[in-house]
């Protein structure tokens, strides 16, 4: 099933008992995992669809126009490709042209699954444009890239922002820019630039701070070693979810160590996937599973001991026993004083 961001926000599904649930809208983050190669590119879009995410997410961009040759790598990079290597070096072996990137969105296309490919400069996003993605990806980076975020703006599409190493203020200067500018909305995802991110520093709190500061959808984008994280955002209001994925942890370039590998992307699928159910709705009433054993679970006022007919109920000739189909306790006070109309034998149901 193929949908817009503004339609995957509303999509619901009904859940047994009755009632809807709103479904996460969960991105795959492919990245920069296929290591610089289409045939690999295609394998995560499968792995993405046999997961049963709602969308896979690439990066596009032209290394020089991103990187300046003297630009260092962060530390996780460092520690994961080539010491010996520039930034700039780094990024040109992950590059995909975009002729790849366009046989890659009609790949998803025939796979039934939404493409998504964030752009890292103007010249990328003018090509995107050609592909007409449904949605544009901001990343954390790039927040701050006012020429940037007002190509993005005159796009005139939904906007996922990135809000990792950002100030409140930040957001909204990056928020202001895209909504004046002719982005028709813009969703927001708490997000640590870590990678990985350790738990301390998830701080899934600050998703909420968005959400009240700003209303509108909100998210998170995940950079923390296995699952937990993501499903724990969901649970606390996350409508989008983003979250790295790689055919394989082990394989050389910087994100795949702290990337899910295929059976944890679709464990943490069906995960969300059931969070969703559990969240469940607002009222407070017995559920459709449960009715049946409210008889079984709850007690009745019965007798204690073998009571006559005209003996008077007392505490010490009754008591509160299950099952739960006689005279509730709640009644209890009602019941004392009261008269026995027949003869009740011990653990009777009480009647008046």
């Amino acid at each position: 099933m193929m949908w817009d961001l503004t339609t995957a926000m509303k999509f619901t599904r009904p859940v047994s008992g009755g009632g809807i649930v709103k479904k996460t809208f969960i991105i795959a983050e492919a990245g920069v995992n296929h290591n610089g190669d289409v045939e690999l590119a295609k394998k995560l879009v499968d792995v993405a669809c046999e997961a049963e995410a709602d969308a896979v997410k690439f990066q596009t961009f032209i290394p020089e126009n991103v990187v300046s040759i003297y630009a260092e790598k962060a530390q996780y990079q460092k520690d994961t490709t080539d010491k010996g290597e520039s930034q700039l070096d780094m990024v040109r072996k992950l590059k995909l042209s975009f002729e790849q990137f366009r046989d890659l969105n009609d790949y998803c296309k025939e796979k039934g699954i939404m493409f998504l490919s964030t752009p890292f400069d103007i010249d990328s996003l003018d090509f995107l444009e050609t592909i007409d993605m449904p949605i544009i990806k901001v990343p954390s980076g790039e927040i701050v890239n006012l020429p940037l975020l007002l190509s993005v703006a005159a796009v005139e599409k939904p906007v996922i922002l990135s809000t990792g190493m950002s100030t409140l203020e930040e957001v909204r200067f990056a928020r202001d820019v895209l909504l004046k500018n002719g982005a028709s909305d813009v969703s927001l995802l708490h997000c640590n630039t870590e990678y990985p991110t350790p738990f301390r520093d998830a701080n899934l709190r600050a998703m909420i701070t968005l959400k009240k500061e700003f209303g509108g959808t909100v998210g998170y984008s995940d950079h923390t070693l296995g699952t937990e994280v993501p499903i724990a955002a969901v649970a606390l209001g996350a409508e989008i979810i983003e979250k790295h994925f790689t055919l394989d942890k082990n394989m050389p370039g910087p994100d795949h160590s702290c990337s899910l590998e295929p059976d944890q992307l679709k464990s943490m699928v069906r995960s969300i996937r059931n969070i969703e159910m559990a969240l469940g709705r607002s009222e407070k009433t017995p559920s459709e599973s449960e009715r049946k054993n409210i008889s079984i679970a709850r007690k009745s006022i019965v007798a204690a001991t073998d009571i006559m007919q005209g003996e008077e109920f007392t505490r010490n000739n009754l008591a509160i026993k299950r099952p739960g189909t006689g005279i509730s306790p709640t009644k209890w006070f009602e019941v004392i004083g009261k008269k026995a109309k027949r003869d009740f034998m011990f653990d009777e149901l009480i009647e008046l």
